[in-house]
């Protein structure tokens, strides 16, 4: 029940901030959504960060007899130090936690998006940059590795 309560939350927000969408990166992978969302989870599981939830918009449009490219939201984050960062501006709450969109465009192409830190710093009221910095930093290297699959 909760559980249920908190991925509406999420997806309430993930849409909401989607809405007002600008800065946002996006790399391509060499693999599937498959296995960029698999490759993306690993790096985050083994980088000691929490797997929040991950959202298949493609199943979600089939429930409403609708057709979408395939598409993958993977939420996650650190606990310490998002909370960390809404200490300092409660705001930072909308954007926070991460995430990454995995998906096929419309050319068959799998990209991966995703807005990082200086977006964060950009929109919100920190006091220092190091730890948007440091969520800059993750996201970049996570999304560039997740994408990363050997096609000979």
């Amino acid at each position: 029940m909760i559980r249920n309560k908190l991925r509406k939350i999420l997806i309430i927000v993930a849409i909401a901030s989607s809405a007002l969408a600008n800065d946002i990166i996006i790399k391509n992978s060499s693999c599937t959504v498959g296995e960029t969302v698999t490759n993306l989870k690993h790096l985050i599981r083994n980088k000691g960060l929490d797997i929040f939830d991950t959202i298949n918009h493609g199943s979600n449009a089939r429930l409403v007899d609708m057709k979408l490219n395939e598409s993958e939201l993977v939420v996650f984050g650190n606990p310490r130090l998002g909370s960390s960062l809404m200490r300092e501006d409660m705001t930072a709450g909308i954007d926070l936690p991460l995430r990454v969109l995995v998906y096929k465009d419309n050319d068959g192409k799998v990209k991966i998006a995703y807005r990082d830190g200086s977006w964060l710093e950009k929109n919100h009221m920190f006091k220092s940059s190091e730890k948007t910095a440091k969520v800059t930093k993750v996201m970049d290297k996570f999304t560039t590795e997740a994408g990363k699959c050997d096609r000979e």
